[in-house]
Order: structure tokens, then sequence, then C-alpha cells
């Protein structure tokens, strides 16, 4: 007779199987993990008058913080300066990430820029008209402006009126820099207002705070803002590939 005991159903069910026996590491310190967030945020709603509605209301105010710092900020319109695209009181948001990884202003591009020692102390909203090294003239036989020896046709964007302008330039722009006008040239203080100031009107690229691509208020005026094909046929400046 075997005396050997013979399992029995409870004990075969009662074995734990292999992947039962063997320990899950990742999987207890994500649960780890999930707990400390878990007690970290219950002692935050805790601390906060009004409990998880400010604890949400926190988090809110600052993802829209780290969003206006690093990626997009709103600028509302000061002056009649770019009218008729842009009026008094409309805001923009300005694209901060636009010329962050290896793209420059382009011709014909809206910007914002910290005028700071070259216009005033404030931010100021204009269009690219000239690039590092080109050359920007004004005018040619039918009162168009010039760049690099092709004249442009404002004419889209231009405030009705207008002419392209009434002062004479005749400049090359510093690479690493833009010449700037608005687009009501009669209501506008830009790079043909300062030739003669520190930087010759002009504004260092690094003084550029982003470019303006969304009116976003008023609703009614909800609108994106592209570049113009006037500059799309200006060849690039002498002695610049591009």
């Amino acid at each position: 007779m075997d005396t050997e005991a013979q399992p029995t159903e409870r004990d075969r069910s009662s074995r734990p199987s292999d992947s039962e026996a063997i320990s899950d590491p990742e999987g207890q310190e994500g649960r780890s993990r999930f707990a400390l967030v878990s007690r970290i945020t219950e002692r935050i709603t805790e601390w906060l008058p009004g409990g998880r509605i400010s604890l949400t209301l926190l988090v809110l105010l600052v993802f829209l913080l780290l969003l206006n710092t690093f990626v997009v900020r709103p600028f509302e319109i000061p002056s009649g300066s770019m009218e008729s695209g842009l009026r008094i009181g409309d805001r923009v948001l300005v694209n901060k990430l636009a010329y962050r990884f290896g793209a420059d202003p382009r011709r014909g591009d809206v910007v914002v820029f910290d005028g700071t020692g070259y216009f005033g102390d404030a931010d100021y909203i204009k269009r690219v008209v000239g690039v590092g090294g080109d050359h920007v003239v004004c005018c040619d036989n039918e009162g168009r402006i010039q760049v690099n020896g092709r004249s442009v046709d404002e004419s889209t964007f231009l405030y009705a009126g207008d002419s392209p302008s009434t002062v004479r330039f005749d400049v090359v722009v510093p690479d690493g820099s833009l010449f700037v006008l608005g687009d009501h040239r009669s209501a506008s203080r830009d790079s043909r207002d300062h030739l003669g100031s520190p930087g010759g009107g002009m504004i260092p690229v690094g003084e550029v705070v982003g470019r303006a691509d969304w009116i976003v208020w008023p609703t009614a005026h909800w609108t994106r803002l592209h570049r113009p094909d006037a500059y799309a046929r200006v060849p690039a400046a002498e002695g610049v590939h591009g």
C-alpha cells in the first residue's frame, strides 16, 4: 500500500501558480507612487480653503502661467498703426515658439518686439519688411517700396488711402536685425522714424517676443494672420543664401 499522502483538490488549489509566486516590483513601485501622490493631494486639499476646487484652480493658474511664459502670449493692440487688419483693442495671440528652434522672422511676418532703447519703453507690433542683409528703398517710380531691387505690391494689407511711405529712405538691414513698418503708414511710428536713433531704426531679432498668429478677441474679428504673398518674389539679399 502506498503510504505517501495524495494531494487533495484543496491542496492543489491552495498552491500558488508561477505567476503569483513571482514578485512584481514595478507594479508595487507604481502603486506606491500613486499612493504618495494621493496622500500629497489630500494634504494640499485639506490645507487649501475650498478644497479640491481651489486645487483645480491653482493647477489651471500654473498651467496658464507656463503657457504665457513659454508658448503663447496675448497682446492687445494699443494703436491704429496696424489698421485695417488689426484694430485698436483687438487681442492677438503671439506665438513665442515661432523663432525658437532655428527659424528666423521672414518678410511679411507680423511680430511683437521689445522696443526699449530702439523705439521706446514698450512692446510694439509691426510688419517685417526687411531682414538681415536686405536693401530696402523708398520708393520706386510708382511709389512702391523696393526690397533687394524688387518692387513690392503691399495693396492687400496697406491701409486704404495710404501711400507706402511719405518718408524717403535707402537702408541696408544689418545681420541679425529687422526693418519694420506699420500697415497704417500715416499713423505708424516705425523704423522710418528712428533712422537717426540708436540702432538706426532696426530691431535686433533677439528683441522679438514672437509672431502674431491669431486675432482672438473680439470674437467677430477672430481670424488667423497669414504671411502675405507680396514678398514671396523678393530675392535673397546679395551674398545671402536662403
